[in-house]
């Protein structure tokens, strides 16, 4: 007998309870007009991930539930698992409920909890503690959620209470995406399905949630650990999977939408991919209409509003160039290009007038002049208060265009370039920013984004001549550094064993950690490294440990 599992592969919007229901019946009804006999929706969809301390709330848990009540109604003809917020008397667990025949027929509890990186589930969650296998026409099904699966040893002990009797492993997920993500994803998977000897059918969340973006690629494995099928990228979709049980015990699935050549990912485009999506999600799910983008003619803001276009469309893109005396002819002319090639609105507001008043004003105040780091900081954060009342008049979303490198380090002026309310590329290294612009470039055919902008030596050009090489070092080896130190927790000591310099290792560590104070005071940006600034790197600010 042959059993087809449909896998919703799903955006779901935090809080979003009656939109969540909705986009759950309209997957229902593609699953039925499929014949499905199961339809899988990713972890925690009903109410989105992660609700955070939503949970604390009593009346969010109450109408997580009565929305369920609702879905289980409609569930006619075939069995839903979707996942769910789920309140008992002994406290809430991260669920996922089976709904069958108008009726709510269990739920399971998720056993392991993420406690690290942008993990915090045992702040909210208590662990589940008894496995659940479903039948689904003869076929037993075993339900775990996300982190079950990654640690096999507790897996073991936990399958152990039902003697691992169980055809396959279903797993509801909410993983999201870093560079090389998915390579750890699948070595989990096809661990687990070896290590079971049985098939395992994988459904993971997609979209953007604030500063998580999540890739879907909802997958099927076979008992031997094979891929047999994989869902879309950044994108939703249903796979749909035909199971059947054949002799000695073994599960035969086959993939109708088989993918039977699944190339290695490029991580440019993988990046690209996750920036578009998270930064649409974050406008969209949150009810701008538009945003505006201050175009210095540099690779940042540069990259900024390619990925704004691609993720918005250009009629929602507007472009605000705020020259100096100190702006080249060439960075002003290829800010104007850049606009006219991705077809957005520009606007130039020269600050130069602004940038005199200003400085006359201060000028009162005895010590003040127009030769230090005060004064070119004076420029940015007049930049900054312009773009916010822009978006104060129109309700438009500012996004800014600083990167990471820049971020670590402190190159960014408070309540001047940090004024917005996303941070597109802040998680994005320097030496990216120039892949991803070379990407795009190639993948558009042409030079949308003017050669001149990514060969031009990096400036902020806030004083005659500057070049970012003399506050800091060439964005090679800055990277180099932030890599070692941030993303593999590196010592000092550990980064000039590996022939890095001493004298700029112990100058950009101390850069990092004395700059935590701005990155807390900076808009949330999207996470596309294994560790970002935020959720997944939490230092105090007031901190005299050395490295």
């Amino acid at each position: 007998m042959t059993v087809r599992i449909a896998m919703g592969q799903a955006n779901a919007v935090v809080g979003d309870l009656e939109g969540n229901t909705r986009k759950a019946l309209r997957f229902l009804e593609s699953a039925r007009s499929q014949k499905a006999d199961l339809l899988i929706l990713p972890e925690l969809f009903l109410c989105g991930y992660p609700p955070e301390d939503l949970l604390h709330r009593p009346r969010f848990l109450e109408d997580t539930h009565t929305h369920l009540v609702r879905l289980a109604e409609q569930v006619q003809g075939i069995a839903l698992l979707v996942g769910w917020a789920q309140r008992t008397d002994k406290g809430v667990y991260n669920s996922a409920a089976l709904l069958q025949d108008g009726k709510i027929v269990k739920s399971y509890q998720k056993g392991r909890l993420p406690n690290y990186g942008v993990f915090d589930e045992k702040r909210y969650f208590l662990p589940g503690q008894d496995p659940f296998v479903f039948q689904v026409r003869g076929l037993r099904l075993a339900v775990t959620i996300c982190e079950d699966l990654w640690d096999l040893d507790w897996l073991d002990d936990f399958f152990l209470k039902i003697r691992w009797s169980f055809d396959a492993i279903v797993n509801l997920s909410a993983s999201p995406f870093h560079v090389g993500k998915i390579q750890e994803r699948c070595e989990a998977l096809r661990r687990c399905a070896l290590h079971f000897h049985c098939p395992l059918i994988y459904t993971n969340l997609i979209g953007g949630q604030d500063e998580l973006v999540f890739d879907g690629r909802s997958m099927a494995l076979d008992a031997s650990g094979q891929l047999l099928c994989r869902a879309a990228e950044f994108e939703e979709d249903m796979m749909v999977l035909d199971c059947k049980k054949t002799g000695g015990g073994n599960v035969d699935i086959q993939c109708p939408s088989a993918v039977s050549d699944i190339p290695a990912p490029d991580p440019v485009a993988e990046i690209w991919r996750a920036l578009v999506l998270g930064t649409g999600d974050y406008v969209r799910k949150n009810g701008f209409s538009a945003v505006l983008i201050g175009l210095s003619g540099g690779i940042d803001s540069a990259l900024t509003a390619a990925v704004a276009v691609e993720a918005l469309g250009p009629e929602n893109v507007i472009g605000i160039t705020m020259p100096s005396r100190f702006n080249s002819e060439e960075t002003r002319s290829d800010a104007k290009a850049l606009a006219d090639n991705l077809g957005i609105r520009f606007h130039s507001l020269p600050i130069g007038p602004v940038l005199d008043a200003f400085s006359g004003s201060l000028a009162a105040i005895d010590g003040w002049n127009e030769q230090g780091l005060a004064y070119e900081n004076l420029q940015a954060r007049i930049r900054g208060t312009m773009l916010m009342s822009l978006s104060n008049q129109f309700g438009y979303l500012v996004l800014t265009t600083g990167n990471k490198s820049e971020t670590a380090v402190g190159y960014s002026t408070l309540y001047g370039d940090t004024a917005g309310g996303f941070a597109v590329i802040k998680d994005v290294p320097k030496t990216r920013v120039y892949q991803l612009c070379e990407y795009f470039n190639q993948t558009r055919g042409r030079p949308v984004i003017p050669p001149g902008i990514i060969t031009r030596i990096p400036s902020a050009e806030l004083r005659e001549n500057q070049k970012d090489s003399d506050s800091l070092p060439e964005y090679d080896l800055l990277d180099q550094i932030l890599k070692g130190f941030i993303e593999e927790h590196l010592s000092r000591d550990e980064l000039i064993a590996k022939g890095l310099p001493r004298q700029q290792v112990e100058r950009i560590l101390r850069l990092v950690d004395r700059n935590e104070y701005k990155r807390r005071q900076s808009p949330p940006g999207i996470k596309i490294t294994p560790r970002a600034f935020g959720r997944d790197r939490r230092m105090p600010i007031t901190n005299q440990y050395g490295f």
